[in-house]
C-alpha cells in the first residue's frame, strides 16, 4: 500500500502528504524499499545493479559515479564492485540491496525483514545502517519477528495480529503495559494444583504462566517478592532458581495475541 502497489481497504496512506495511489511516481521517489527478497539482478555485477537503479530514479549522469561509489563503500562491496551478485553471500545481498535503497536519498526507507536469513555478523552491520540512516533524519520503517530487533532500532514499534493493529507505543511504554517485572521461578517439579491460583489472588501480582517446571509471575510496581516465595513453599513446590528481571517484548507481544501458531 505504501508502494502504491495495493489499495487500502479502509484509512488513507501517505508518504510525507502524497498520495502513493494518485501520485504514484512522485510518492515512489521518496520511498526507499528493502523487500525480504532481495530482487537484484544476479547475472549483473553490483556495480551495474545500482547503475540501473540510477538511471531509473533519474539521479543525474555526472553524479552517478561518485553516488554509486559511496553507496559500494557503505556496504563494504568496493572490491566486489565488478563480481555477478549472483556469487554473493545472503549477507552480501542484503547489504547491496540497502545500498541500492538509498542511492536515490529517499526521505522514507521501508525494510522487510531485512536481517532474515543473514549471519550474526551481517546483522549487526545492518542494524548499524539503520541507525545510521536515523542519525541522518530519514525515516525508517521496518518489519520484524524478532523483537529484540525491534527494540535495539526502533523509537516506535506496532504490534500486528492477523492484520489489525493491537498495540503501538515505544518499547518501554509497551513493557510497562505487561508489568513492571518479571520474576522467573523454576521449580524441581511442575507446580502442584492451586498454586498458580493462589499466587493469582496475590495482591500485586497481575498474571501467572506456567510452562512445564517454571512460572513466569508478572509483578506490579509494589509486589513483595517473599510473599510470593512464602507461597511456593506453602503449598509444597521445591524451588531450584528464580530470577527477577524486566519484562520481554517476546511477552508482550504473546500477551496481547495469544500463543496459537500463525499461518
Amino acid at each position: 500500500m505504501i508502494s502504491g502497489l495495493s489499495a487500502p481497504t479502509a484509512g488513507t496512506v501517505a508518504i510525507f502528504g502524497v498520495d502513493p495511489l494518485r501520485q504514484a511516481q512522485a510518492a515512489r521517489r521518496l520511498l526507499g524499499v528493502v523487500p525480504q527478497e532481495t530482487a537484484l539482478y544476479e547475472e549483473l555485477t553490483a556495480e551495474r545493479n545500482l547503475r540501473f537503479h540510477a538511471e531509473l530514479f533519474g539521479i543525474p549522469a555526472r553524479e552517478r559515479p561518485a553516488r554509486i561509489a559511496a553507496m559500494l563503500e557503505l556496504a563494504q562491496l568496493t572490491e566486489r564492485a565488478r563480481s555477478r551478485v549472483g556469487t554473493f553471500s545472503g549477507g552480501m545481498k542484503r547489504r547491496l540491496a540497502i545500498a541500492r535503497a538509498l542511492l536515490h536519498r529517499p526521505a522514507l526507507v521501508y525494510l522487510d525483514e531485512p536481517t532474515l536469513g543473514v549471519d550474526v555478523q551481517a546483522r549487526r552491520v545492518i542494524w548499524d545502517y539503520i541507525l545510521a540512516m536515523k542519525a541522518e533524519g530519514r525515516t525508517v520503517l521496518l518489519t520484524t519477528n524478532y523483537l529484540e530487533e525491534g527494540e535495539q532500532l526502533c523509537d516506535r514499534m506496532a504490534i500486528l495480529d492477523h492484520g489489525h493493529l493491537v498495540a503501538l507505543d515505544t518499547p518501554k511504554a509497551l513493557k510497562a503495559r505487561f508489568g513492571s517485572t518479571v520474576l522467573d521461578l523454576e521449580l524441581t517439579a511442575p507446580p502442584p494444583p492451586g498454586l498458580v491460583a493462589a499466587l493469582k489472588a496475590l495482591p500485586g501480582v497481575q498474571d501467572v504462566l506456567a510452562e512445564g517446571d517454571r512460572l513466569l509471575v508478572t509483578l506490579g510496581a509494589a509486589t513483595p517478592v517473599p510473599r510470593i516465595l512464602v507461597e511456593v513453599d506453602r503449598l509444597g513446590a521445591a524451588l531450584r532458581h528464580l530470577n527477577l528481571r524486566e519484562p520481554s517484548l517476546d511477552e508482550v507481544f504473546l500477551s496481547l495475541t495469544g500463543r496459537g501458531l500463525r499461518d
